[in-house]
């Protein structure tokens, strides 16, 4: 780890279908390059008080799915080349491996959100090469912004 600090946020809302499981969120860690994730954050639109709560999990991914490309961004501008990038809202999903590779799962009211800091030890360390992922999973519609914070 470098100390070159990046961030890869949704330019737009997704849109959560009600039922049907999503990557809102995608980072990829370049080859041979691992990156430790370090924040991470997602919230939503919804407006009714009595609505079921989104289910929201953290996955390693094992393909790419069919997503938009993302440009990270530097949270602290160094001459350096962020090499970790970033795709959002998928339309056909990423594989999973199995429920083993689910890092967390929360349940989130949909007029909130849910923002989650590592302590350092605790941080989430992707493997070069590697995916890491934010899935949602909406009882009813609803639309969704996400963010992830990581260092290289």
């Amino acid at each position: 780890m470098a100390d070159v600090y990046g961030v890869a946020v949704t330019p737009t809302e997704t849109v959560l279908t009600a039922g049907t499981a999503r990557t809102v969120l995608q980072l990829v860690a370049a080859s041979n390059h691992r990156v430790k994730l370090y924040k991470w954050a997602v919230s939503f639109d919804g407006t009714s008080t009595t609505a079921e709560p989104v289910f929201v999990y953290v996955v390693r991914q094992t393909s790419a799915g069919t997503m938009t490309a993302l440009t990270c961004q530097q949270k602290v501008p160094t001459s350096e080349t962020i090499q970790t990038t970033a795709r959002y809202a998928a339309t056909a999903e990423p594989t999973v491996d199995s429920p083993a590779q689910i890092i967390e799962a929360h349940e989130v009211h949909p007029q909130t959100g849910l923002v989650i800091l590592y302590a350092d030890a605790e941080a989430i360390r992707v493997a070069g090469g590697a995916r890491i992922g934010i899935i949602c999973v909406a009882p009813a519609g609803v639309n969704c912004i996400a963010s992830m914070d990581f260092e290289e």
